[in-house]
């Protein structure tokens, strides 16, 4: 079923209707650039974005507009859509768990994939076939309880993704020699739903032994995809655990290609190495401070916030002071900015509403709230800061916590549970395409001084 819908959006989609006996695509490319000739370093600076030699080398590449992805596009005002559609659309539209109003994540994976809303029906039959699918071989859980405890998790989940690799449907079948390259996003798709399917289990396992003595709760085939993964974690078993869940891994399931953790996942995959391969070197970039520890830094800083205050009641005008000592001493605010976003981050106003919701009382809870309200014009006020506004990481670890899930170490797992959609559906997209494999060109500092002054 959900094959012939991905089927069905690639015959729609722009990139089919291109003529059959047009060049691939880095063919075009380069005709381009033989029939422009050798550029100039003024070139650079007229070029769309007015990217800069300098820029281009040593900047980080960042807002450099050179990957697809079909899966979603990030606006600097407006936030992420998948395949269009705002997060609050998404929200809006997507099926629901009974008596939730949180739409789907793994509806969300179906509407990356396909650029369809799901059905209730598609979803149930797709949580069906991931279950189905879910177990992990013995070989495995073998390895993963066999780890010691004091190993980071996120180590733990790039071993338990390198484990799996041997069940890769893409690596038996091109070891074969019979696989069309024509047939490549067929298999890509298989290995993403075994791997979607088997991440939560794997990441939940992880969990247990480490912070629950190894004591570990079976799969429930009944709850849906977030539900189950929330429940085998045992830290609090209420529907509002589970809502919240479901919010996050729907949030944070695809946040564009260029991010480190997507960007490494589509150039490993670029070299034809399977999902587990890539989406493990994916994982790998997720741990790095810069990329998935800021939910963690935020929660910290609103602890170490809240104890200076010494049980005062937050308000505007001790947090403007506070804020301003902070950056006068030299140091940061985490959970405010973003690399690309100029306002603010939709995924915080949805987390933030939930929390109004449910727990506006929580003592960090009512903290971010004041944070909201006085940080944005102090950073302002600095005139050094593009976007001074609350980025999703101001709040997702306060909802963590406040059920329950206290183990910081572990927030940045759940985060790679939940870009494990977002990831594999660009893979699937990536074959589909027929996208060739990453060969940037580098350049030595030497060569960079002399071509640009």
């Amino acid at each position: 079923m959900l094959k012939h819908a991905v089927r069905r959006n690639m015959e729609t989609s722009p990139w089919e209707t291109r003529r059959l006996d047009s060049p691939p695509p880095q063919q075009s490319s380069r005709r381009l650039v033989q029939k422009q000739g050798p550029a100039k370093r003024g070139d650079f600076e007229k070029a769309p974005g007015a990217y800069t030699l300098h820029w281009l080398c040593i900047g980080g590449m960042r807002g450099i507009k050179c990957m697809i992805s079909e899966t979603s596009l990030l606006d600097p005002m407006e936030g992420i859509r998948y395949r269009g559609r705002t997060l609050q659309e998404c929200m809006d539209q997507l099926p629901k768990a009974p008596g939730s109003k949180i739409g789907l994540p793994e509806a969300s994976f179906w509407l990356l994939l396909t650029d369809e809303i799901p059905t209730d029906a598609e979803v149930k039959a797709l949580n069906e076939e991931l279950h189905k699918r879910s177990a992990l071989p013995a070989d495995v859980v073998k390895l993963i309880d066999s780890i010691p405890k004091d190993t980071h998790p996120m180590t733990q989940l790039a071993m338990g993704l390198l484990a799996l690799q041997p069940t890769s449907e893409f690596g038996k079948a091109y070891r074969s020699g019979t696989l069309k390259k024509s047939e490549y996003w067929q298999v890509t798709l298989e290995d993403a739903l075994s791997l979607v399917a088997k991440v939560p289990i794997l990441a939940a396992r992880i969990f247990c032994n480490v912070f629950k003595d190894g004591k570990h709760i079976p799969s429930d085939p009944s709850l849906d995809w977030a539900g189950n993964y929330a429940n085998m974690l045992g830290v609090n078993d209420s529907d509002k655990f589970k809502d919240i869940t479901r919010l996050y891994l729907m949030l944070h399931a695809d946040h564009e290609a260029g991010n480190v953790s997507a960007h490494t996942t589509h150039l490993v995959g670029s070299a034809l190495s399977d999902s587990y391969y890539s989406f493990a070197a994916g994982v790998c970039g997720l741990a790095g401070p810069l990329h998935g520890l800021a939910n963690q830094e935020c929660l910290r800083w609103l602890k170490n916030t809240h104890a200076t205050l010494k049980g005062q009641e937050p308000t505007v005008e001790l947090l403007t002071d506070f804020a301003k000592e902070t950056l006068a001493s030299g140091k940061v605010i985490p959970g405010f900015g973003h690399g690309v976003l100029r306002n603010t981050d939709p995924r915080y106003t949805i987390q933030r509403q939930f929390v109004q919701e449910n727990f506006p009382d929580d003592p960090l809870a009512k903290l971010a709230e004041v944070c909201f309200q006085a940080i944005p014009p102090v950073l302002e006020a600095t005139g050094k800061v593009k976007n001074p506004w609350p980025n999703v990481d101001a709040l997702s670890g306060t909802c963590m916590q406040h059920y329950g899930l206290d183990q910081e170490d572990y927030y940045t797992v759940v985060f790679a549970v939940s870009r494990a959609l977002g990831c594999t559906s660009n893979l699937v997209w990536s074959r589909l395409m027929g996208l060739p494999i990453e060969r940037p060109k580098s350049v030595t500092l030497d060569w960079l001084s002399k071509n640009v002054k």
